[in-house]
């Protein structure tokens, strides 16, 4: 594609380019309503919504975000959040040319503005504030961010969307409560019934056989019943992993069953073989770190005999 620019407030910008939205979202369209919904006005004077999905890793919240914008037929932008995200890099990045001379690139975000497409945050809670801090103009009644590496202001389209993937987990940062309370609503991915987590791993391997995938949903229906994190994109990987390994050597087919087991150690780790077992070890040590800890716990081992509580 070649390079596409506008000029705001004397300043050259090089626009970011869309990414497909080809994907569909299989599932409960409850949720996918729910994000369509936050993007509706319905007065001249309403404003859209900007909400943050959440959700475990691989479950299906960007693929959400894709299909939304291509229900509403609108441009989608994606930047990927990182613990080392700055303003500049969020908002606009000075480029050294070929010629020796400063030029502007807009990021994804600032694209979807001029433009009017949907930006997904994806990852938002590995942001650190300070990166935040610069978007709490956009995401309220001002729309708009204030680019200092460029020197200029940038209003966001009246067609302009955006939204927020978290994820829950550990690996993140606390979200500031001033930006939390302007990414309204929560939605909640939860994890696909045994159906639509047989369609969806249908529509990423439609090669693979029958039997096959049943083995893949069986193994991530009981891990989700078991309260075990493993996702949709876990299972296509175990999937890929396992069907490559049936193929590989025609002459010297290896056995299915022990294919699969060598498909759990190697994608997920050992630990997935007893899925029981690991629900009852994390449980254990969920246990454990919520008990209350009293002074003498932060000074003594639990079996040191100066221990004041025993």
């Amino acid at each position: 594609m070649s390079d596409r620019h506008v000029q705001i407030g004397g300043v050259s910008l090089r626009l970011a380019q869309p990414i497909p939205t080809d994907q569909e979202w299989i599932g409960d369209r409850e949720i996918l309503q729910q994000l369509l919904a936050c993007w509706l006005t319905i007065d001249p004077r309403d404003l859209p919504l900007c909400p943050r999905i959440i959700g475990p890793p691989g479950i299906g919240k960007t693929t959400l975000a894709i299909s939304a914008a291509r229900e509403r037929k609108q441009a989608l932008y994606i930047y990927q959040c990182t613990a080392d995200t700055r303003p500049e890099d969020l908002l606009i990045t000075p480029v050294v040319t070929e010629g020796g001379t400063i030029a502007y690139q807009a990021s994804p975000l600032v694209t979807a503005m001029i433009e009017g497409g949907i930006c997904l945050l994806d990852e938002g809670n590995r942001m650190n504030e300070k990166s935040w801090a610069s978007l709490a103009p956009l995401l309220d009644h001002r729309r708009m961010i204030d680019s200092v590496v460029a020197g200029i202001q940038v209003h966001a389209h009246e067609n302009f969307r955006c939204c927020v993937t978290m994820n829950e987990d550990a690996s993140t940062y606390e979200v500031p409560d001033y930006i939390l309370s302007r990414l309204q609503p929560s939605l909640k991915v939860e994890f696909p019934r045994r159906e639509h987590e047989l369609a969806i791993l249908r529509y990423h391997l439609p090669f693979a056989p029958q039997e096959v995938l049943v083995l893949a949903v069986e193994f991530l229906q009981r891990a989700h019943q078991l309260n075990l994190h493993f996702s949709v994109r876990d299972g296509i990987h175990l999937l890929q992993y396992t069907l490559k390994r049936l193929a590989q050597d025609p002459l010297h087919p290896l056995s299915r069953d022990a294919v699969w087991r060598e498909a759990l150690m190697k994608v997920l780790g050992e630990e997935a073989l007893d899925l029981e077992e690991l629900a009852r070890q994390r449980q254990r040590i969920a246990g454990e770190q919520s008990l209350p800890k009293g002074l003498g716990d932060f000074f003594f081992e639990p079996d040191d005999p100066l221990h004041p509580d025993r």
